[in-house]
């Protein structure tokens, strides 16, 4: 009997899958260790570009060093690794920059994991110093913070050196001096809402990435219908979306019968006093502009143009709904009640040409904070990679307005959380001070990889960087331009604050929920099962 119950018994259902212990846990490693390694040649001034092929027919070509963009595209099947995946979309819906920052230093810590539990440390003592580790970081890091939101003048100077410090990563490096102020000066219109669907930004093929501009107002892509207004001044706008041919018979497989061609003329007639019935209804909301989702058809444009009604259609959605933002007005469906409805206003429309391109511009809208950034470019892969580039800065801008806190970059603050854990390491006793050590090295692992990635000695550099803090120059951090150590105050290279302390915090949250792992049990596939029943 004794051997029958030592025989194996399978409790999970044909084909599903089981990994234990030792085994779960080092594949568990291996997935997010793969995807840290994937990314970290992107990090820092000097980071290389990725080019991700799409697949289909026609194959969509991008070319990022954004770590979401870059994890997003990737299909990973390794549980491990989607975790971190997951950790790098919620860091860019958050504050938007850190990234490929929060996934290196994550992997690192598992790195760094995986030799201590080759020492027989168990997860749980690792855990246990990593969360004694975090709090001193992030104290550490709370410590060196620097704020000047109540100095107008010296909080934009850090807004700008912000700006510059996240697209010195970007494609927009070379010209980061025009786009920091570009960022800068929309953010600001935002007037601290940090309500950034105000900032529209418009790509347009030709000239170069110098030509962009700032443009305060709203710019729709689309034109003006055939002989109506090109300018209009004191804008009433009804925002629609709502189908103009509604009225024509759309029963599939129906018939109409009919003995004579006049009486198709009667049918037509019909249709057209109905479309005219509902322009009639639109016009009583007494506008001068009508902006419609959907097509407008050569009849009821005609009867716009004889009301002198500014007529737009097939709007794309996002941009009516920016624009509805943006006017003060709301989409409508329906016209039966016109005292209901609520209208934009503006003070000016126009027809304006970018490039070969004509776009209409509204100026003066309710909402005096609206603004459109036109980004310039050769190619679409470059405006594409440009226009996310704006967006990390423009979303890291919006959070530091919100938390005016700010630190120092180029692997100053990681150095600076370092030297706090390994002093807390020094002082403890136990199993815990090896994993702080082992934090202390993750942190200390991304000045190395921007050292790295700039093709400089990081292992020179690094140990001048740690000398430096330990001589209490906590302002010290790599200046990648010159290939040495200095003062980030005088460099001007500035964090956000909540950028850098959500990257601790989220890198040391998800490298502890991968090390608490010890199984992973994969459901058995779905049996495909012959369709019988073919529509």
């Amino acid at each position: 009997m004794a051997s029958l119950s030592m025989a194996p018994v399978n409790i999970f259902r044909h084909g599903a899958d089981e990994e234990k212990a030792e085994t779960a846990r080092l594949s568990s490693f291996i997935g997010a260790i793969a995807i840290g390694d994937l990314v970290k040649s992107t990090l820092g001034p000097k980071g290389m570009d990725k080019i991700l092929l799409g697949g289909g027919r026609e194959a969509s070509v991008t070319v990022t060093n954004d770590g979401a963009t870059i994890l997003k595209a990737i299909g990973v099947d390794n549980p491990a690794a989607k975790v971190l995946v997951d950790m790098s979309k919620v860091q860019d819906d958050e504050v938007g920059d850190g990234t490929t920052s929060v996934t290196v230093l994550a992997a690192e810590l598992l790195r760094e994991a995986e030799l201590l539990i080759a020492k027989k440390i168990h997860p749980q003592t690792i855990i246990s110093g990593w969360r004694k580790a975090t709090q001193a970081a992030r104290d550490a890091l709370r410590a060196a913070a620097v704020d000047n939101g109540n100095d107008p003048e010296r909080f934009q100077q850090d807004l700008l050196n912000i700006s510059r410090t996240t697209l010195s990563s970007k494609l927009l490096t070379h010209h980061k001096e025009h786009f920091s102020r570009l960022a800068v000066d929309a953010v600001l219109r935002l007037k601290g809402s940090g309500n950034l669907d105000a900032i529209h930004v418009i790509k347009k093929l030709g000239g170069s990435l110098t030509d962009s501009y700032l443009d305060e107002g709203f710019l729709l892509d689309k034109k003006i219908g055939v002989n109506q207004p090109k300018r209009l001044e004191n804008v009433t706008i009804l925002i629609a979306n709502t189908g103009m041919d509604t009225d024509k018979i759309k029963i599939f497989g129906s018939r109409v019968r009919v003995d004579s061609t006049a009486k198709v003329a009667e049918i037509e007639m019909a249709e057209k006093e109905k479309m005219k019935e509902k322009v009639e209804h639109i016009l009583k909301h007494g506008i001068n502009c009508f902006i419609n989702r959907q097509l407008i058809y050569n009849y009821p444009e005609q009867l716009f143009a004889a009301a002198g009604v500014m007529a737009i259609e097939h709007a794309d959605f996002a941009g009516v709904e920016r624009l509805a933002l943006v006017t003060g007005g709301e989409i409508s469906s329906t016209f039966d009640r016109p005292e209901l409805v609520k209208l934009g206003h503006c003070k000016l429309i126009e027809e304006v040409m970018i490039g070969e391109d004509k776009l209409i511009h509204f100026s003066g809208v309710s909402m005096g904070e609206a603004c459109t950034i036109v980004l310039r470019g050769a190619t679409q892969q470059i405006l594409d990679e440009a226009e996310r580039s704006l967006h990390d800065a423009l979303c890291v801008l919006a959070q530091t307005i919100k938390e005016t806190r700010t630190v120092y970059g180029g692997g100053c603050s990681e150095m600076l959380m370092a030297k706090a854990v390994t002093d807390l390491a020094n002082r403890t006793a136990g199993k815990d001070a090896v994993a702080m050590e082992s934090f202390a090295k993750a942190l200390m692992m991304l000045p190395t990889i921007i050292a790295d990635n700039a093709g400089y000695d990081s292992a020179d550099l690094v140990a001048q960087l740690r000398a430096a803090h330990q001589d209490n120059k906590n302002t010290y951090g790599l200046d990648m331009a010159q290939g040495s150590i200095a003062d980030m105050v005088s460099l001007g290279v500035t964090e956000s604050f909540q950028v850098k302390r959500q990257v601790l915090l989220s890198a040391s949250e998800a490298a502890e929920m991968i090390l608490r792992v010890d199984n992973i049990v994969k459901a058995a596939p779905r049996k495909r099962v012959p369709d019988h029943h073919p529509c």
